[in-house]
């Protein structure tokens, strides 16, 4: 088939480029990493040389550790913004490359334009689904650590419940990931640069989570049809909410998942379906 010839080639294009692996998904999982066992180091050592100095209600318990709760509360931050600048390194690096490198001319003749902007996605989708594997791997190394750190006990409690979550929290990181990221598909696309695809869905994201702070004054609420279809952050945060539950997930209006859903569809499939319709119709011959 050749939309999976076109996917295998982007992914082992992307393979060879080890620099941009190194730094779109095996960076951030362990610098955090190290730096979570770092403050932990830090956090004991000041601890026992304190000792009996420290007053009661800042010591910290040396009891038992849930492993599953961590994997839990780790899923839940995977969609975090150092997590979304680095991966966009490898997207940006997958969608304009042939642009910058003078290619496309090269490969448009062995397959059709529609399958050459998918098997981009196909690799950018993989690239994320291996980086949030990394940051779940780097969460539970680091609770690992810090539970023998403290001299803790471990413990593993993942119920029907807590597993449903789980994987909620995993699609709708991986959904809100790949929902940034397909913004750097349609500016590589238009602008035919590796800079822009690479700083238009940073200013982007960043413009519309201080809109959506401001969205306040207008009297616009996390729920509401304006701040789900406009703001895809909100619309990330507010189904998390309704996942995990809690105060905010309760004062979140009727309809809001259905909302927030929406938002999310909005803004992944129309820069996907833009950039498709724009590169099918792009003149390459001097590429």
């Amino acid at each position: 088939m050749m939309l999976a010839d076109a996917i295998r080639a982007e992914t082992w294009r992307l393979l060879q480029n080890r620099t941009v692996l190194l730094w779109s998904i095996v960076f951030v999982p362990i610098a955090g990493l190290a730096a979570s066992i770092a403050g932990n180091l830090f956090i004991d050592d000041k601890m026992s040389a304190l000792g009996e100095r420290l007053p009661s209600q800042l010591r910290l318990e040396r009891g038992t550790l849930d492993l599953g709760q961590a994997l839990l509360e780790a899923a839940g931050t995977l969609a975090n913004p150092a997590v979304l600048a680095f991966l966009l390194i490898g997207a940006a690096t997958v969608f304009a490359t042939d642009y910058r490198w003078e290619t496309w001319r090269l490969i448009t003749a062995r397959n059709s334009r529609p399958n050459l902007i998918m098997g981009k996605a196909g690799a950018m989708k993989l690239m994320v689904l291996a980086g949030l594997a990394l940051m779940l791997g780097s969460a539970f190394i680091a609770a690992l650590a810090k539970g023998l750190i403290f001299d803790n006990r471990f413990v593993f409690h993942f119920s029907a419940e807590a597993a449903r979550s789980f994987g909620l929290l995993l699609l709708l990181a991986y959904v809100r990931v790949v929902q940034l990221l397909l913004l750097a598909l349609l500016a590589a696309t238009v602008t035919r640069s590796l800079v822009a695809a690479l700083f238009i869905p940073l200013v982007v994201g960043v413009a519309q989570a201080f809109l959506a702070k401001a969205s306040l004054f207008a009297g616009w609420q996390m729920g509401d049809w304006p701040t789900m279809l406009l703001f895809p952050g909100e619309a990330y945060e507010a189904l998390k909410a309704l996942i995990q539950g809690g105060m905010t997930a309760a004062v979140l209006p009727s309809g809001a998942a259905w909302r927030a859903v929406a938002g999310l569809a909005l803004w992944s499939f129309a820069p996907f379906f833009l950039a498709l319709w724009w590169f099918q119709r792009q003149d390459l011959s001097k590429e």
